[in-house]
């Protein structure tokens, strides 16, 4: 900038400081135990002009690559059941998708469970949220596969009161045998729960939701662990009561989009018309006709031998930690691997895309986790974002030709704030009530709209050297 800039600043000094930063600006709320309560960050100029190319692409996880905004949902329900005693009780309607759900998705699980305590905390019953807080302690200590998770839960019980537990014989003996059901342990959950119960009063709000975190993950990695031995269809049918849906699977046309910008399909994306076009006829948030749609088909085999000459790179971005991803990733890929097997496309190149679509880090070029951060460091803060653009390899220079997906207004904050001007935002049911001030296009049909209406951005003059 040329200007030099102080170490420290008064009032005044901050105010011209930040007036050279930028034009626009988002306020980043802090969760409730941390200084300050909010900062504020520069957001990159929204980039609303078609690209002369490409270089990267960032995603989100949940929400953009694949569902499993259902499994976080029923968690963050299954814990305020739990800690209310409504759990079960027929009469109980759960959540309200429309006033809760927009401050429970996209954001960190901290910010999540504070709006759930702060609205529902008055309802708490003390011996239910006990019992159900030891019972995902058991679950998380003696089957938990991460090891950054017990170690938070045995963090949390020292400071919720219950820290001599931990040297307790008997606690000790149910957790050493990783074999702990809630059902089968009802006897020692009793017991425990008498011995330690007169320690356990979390009155403040940070200590409630300290303890309420650890019941929604014991429910979301409890299911996850059923996933990953291959129950996942199962356990779709069960919670979700709909037949062919899965907890989790790839958003539409994930497969085909991975497939074009990595240039495995060349000119044979021709072949997906149809399946984009059924995608968005059947949308419920757009409303093409057949007829809209067919000047669009001529695009396709321009745009797939453009990027199988000018393959790009492309990170996935989540605040999930790294556990929760590997299991979800696996899954969607499984999913997708099943999908791809049935394309109707050369032999030659489906080999070459199944190959690729057998593990997910074979495909991906940076992985970003909350395991690279802290719970503290989340979306909307740019942190995992800034950590996939460097792990890549692309450089501020580059920035423009970087598109970033996101399904929330937590995630296009922290894309802009990261310097991704062209920010999409890619809504979906959970996600349709969020304020999208700092996307730069909000696309409602998704992926294939993305590909098939918006030729990834790409400027038409580009593509006319591929026809």
């Amino acid at each position: 900038m040329g200007e030099k800039i102080p170490k420290f600043a008064d009032l005044s000094e901050a105010r011209n400081i930040i007036s050279l930063l930028g034009k626009e600006f988002a306020i980043v709320h802090n969760p409730s135990y941390l200084f300050p309560r909010f900062e504020i960050y520069p957001l990159a100029p929204k980039i609303s002009t078609p690209r002369k190319k490409l270089v990267a692409v960032v995603k989100d996880m949940d929400g953009t690559t694949t569902t499993t905004e259902q499994l976080c949902l029923h968690s963050q329900e299954y814990m305020i059941g739990q800690i209310t005693g409504r759990w079960g009780d027929p009469t109980w309607k759960g959540l309200d998708k429309v006033n809760d759900y927009p401050h429970i998705i996209g954001n960190s699980t901290t910010r999540h469970v504070e709006y759930l305590i702060n609205k529902y905390g008055k309802f708490i019953k003390m011996e239910n949220f006990r019992k159900s807080y030891l019972t995902a302690i058991l679950w998380t200590l003696s089957r938990g596969k991460d090891e950054g998770r017990k170690r938070e839960v045995r963090n949390n019980m020292v400071a919720l009161g219950w820290g001599n537990m931990l040297t307790d014989n008997e606690f000790l003996t149910i957790i050493t045998k990783q074999n702990f059901e809630e059902n089968r342990h009802q006897k020692e959950i009793k017991h425990l729960l008498q011995k330690y119960r007169q320690f356990f009063h979390p009155e403040d709000f940070t200590d409630k939701v300290r303890a309420a975190i650890d019941i929604y993950y014991y429910r979301y990695h409890q299911i996850l662990s059923l996933i990953d031995k291959g129950e996942g269809k199962r356990l779709s049918k069960e919670l979700l009561h709909e037949e062919g849906r899965r907890l989790i699977e790839p958003m539409p046309g994930v497969e085909i989009f991975l497939s074009l910008i990595k240039g495995w399909l060349g000119e044979d994306l021709a072949l997906f018309y149809e399946e984009l076009a059924e995608d968005l006829i059947n949308s419920p948030y757009v409303s093409y006709t057949k007829k809209e749609l067919d000047k669009f088909r001529k695009r396709l085999a321009p745009l797939g031998r453009y990027f199988s000459m000018h393959p790009i790179k492309v990170g996935i971005v989540t605040s999930s930690i790294a556990y929760e991803a590997n299991v979800v990733l696996k899954e969607v890929f499984r999913v997708a691997y099943e999908r791809i097997s049935n394309w109707k496309i050369p032999s030659e190149k489906k080999e070459k895309i199944l190959e690729n679509f057998s593990d997910y880090k074979k495909l991906y070029d940076s992985i970003i986790t909350a395991n690279d951060s802290s719970e503290i460091r989340l979306k909307p803060h740019h942190d995992l974002y800034s950590m996939a653009l460097h792990e890549m390899g692309v450089s501020k220079d580059e920035f423009p030709f970087v598109i970033g997906f996101e399904d929330s207004e937590s995630g296009t904050i922290a894309l802009r704030a990261a310097g991704i001007g062209l920010c999409i935002a890619l809504p979906f049911t959970g996600t349709s009530g969020h304020d999208f001030t700092a996307a730069t296009h909000i696309i409602w049909g998704g992926l294939p709209e993305v590909i098939l209406v918006n030729n990834l951005f790409l400027d038409p003059s580009v593509l006319k050297n591929f026809e």
